[in-house]
């Protein structure tokens, strides 16, 4: 029996197109063909139209139709009176002490996502939001705090890192590619931002297709990492489909405390989560899954944890990011003390796992893990509030 995809689509709005000309910001390249031989591109002509208007968007920046030499004039004009290369809308840009940056970015209907860049010697990461808002509620993420009002379209998270490229003066002159000018600032992609991925597949895939895509942005599928709190029927689609790597927001070692932090175990717990993702690494080519793991006070760090959780990952190629739990206004917990969070990794280390300890980044400027939430969305809760809530399920 075929299972339907478990996603949110009838959340993604706006449906119909708006009047006016149409964005070619996150089109598949069929979906750019198609719209090209609509406004009279001839048929022989299609494939190449949509690899030089691809490679100006995605490879060189390109934002006006004019820039596009390598068209004729009558076409370039065409297409200017058809289509726009719009990206979201950037309200602010914050700094953090550590370099960090966080964007505030306002989509249609006005709503607002938050994407953060984190600057490190080596690489530098960009962490992108796949919804406003979110549906899932984890008691310690203050995303969860805020409900889902939508899914973003494809071209409104392949616009998140095209923004983010403007601001580092990214894109290459026209002509050369992508590595010419040296190591790249924006390296990789993590899909950790605002909302769970696997509950809008289809737009996140043809986004990351995009970001992946060697005439465009050019970014390696090792480059891309999805976060999942556990979207079961997803899983194998997305190895198959995106084929990028997997972190799982674990967070607990047992279903009844995870039930409360991660509510969507109730749904598909630990066994059923594990069960899955004992087959992604062959089906994606990946070399591992990531857990993630926050560490919560009193709630999930005993050495009684460190040592379940081994067990269970028992035979999985893993890795353990452990997370100090990153404090918002009204949060029901407290991070774990340092000591205790170096001996969880040093029981997970000894057992044969890689068990690296997140630094904390943007802190000062609320752009640290589970501290997203848009200034438009936002809606404060009393800690006695939100503990309330968890209690209860």
């Amino acid at each position: 029996m075929t299972v339907a995809p478990i996603t949110q689509d009838v959340l993604t709005i706006p449906r119909k197109l708006p009047d006016g000309p149409r964005n070619l910001v996150g089109l598949t390249r069929e979906g750019l063909r198609d719209a090209l031989v609509s406004v009279g591109t001839p048929e022989k002509q299609a494939k190449m139209r949509v690899n030089q208007i691809w490679q100006w968007i995605y490879q060189w920046g390109a934002r006006d139709f004019s820039q596009m030499t390598n068209l004729a004039k009558p076409y370039r004009a065409l297409l200017a009176e058809h289509f726009v290369i719009a990206l979201p809308e950037v309200v602010s840009r914050q700094i953090s002490d550590d370099g960090t940056r966080k964007y505030l970015v306002r989509i249609a209907g006005g709503h607002e996502v938050e994407v953060v860049y984190i600057p490190e010697t080596d690489r530098g990461t960009l962490c992108v939001s796949s919804q406003v808002g979110c549906t899932l509620t984890c008691s310690f993420c203050h995303t969860g705090t805020q409900k889902l009002v939508r899914n973003l379209t494809a071209g409104e998270i392949v616009g998140q890192i095209m923004l983010a490229r403007d601001d580092l003066d990214e894109w290459p002159e026209p002509g050369k590619g992508t590595g010419d000018n040296g190591p790249r600032r924006l390296s990789n992609i993590v899909l950790m931002g605002m909302g769970e991925p696997l509950y809008n597949f289809d737009n996140v895939r043809d986004a990351m297709k995009i970001a992946m895509d060697g005439d465009g942005i050019s970014l390696s599928r090792r480059r891309i990492t999805l976060s999942t709190s556990g979207v079961v029927p997803e899983i194998a689609r997305c190895a198959e489909e995106i084929g990028c790597l997997m972190a799982v927001s674990f967070h607990a070692t047992t279903d009844e405390v995870r039930n409360k932090l991660v509510p969507i175990n109730k749904r598909w717990n630990i066994e059923t989560l594990l069960a899955e993702l004992r087959d992604y690494p062959r089906l994606s080519n990946s070399e591992r899954i990531t857990f993630e793991y926050v560490m919560l006070k009193d709630v999930n760090d005993s050495d009684e944890d460190a040592r379940r959780l081994i067990k269970l990952i028992q035979g999985i190629p893993a890795k353990i990011n452990l997370i100090p739990f990153n404090e918002w206004p009204g949060a029901p917990y407290q991070r774990s003390d340092w000591s205790r969070i170096k001996k969880f990794a040093d029981i997970i280390y000894k057992a044969g796992y890689a068990s690296p300890i997140r630094t904390p980044r943007g802190e000062d400027i609320m752009a640290a893990c589970g501290q997203l939430k848009s200034a438009t969305e936002r809606a404060r809760k009393s800690r006695a509030a939100i503990a309330a809530e968890t209690a209860q399920g």
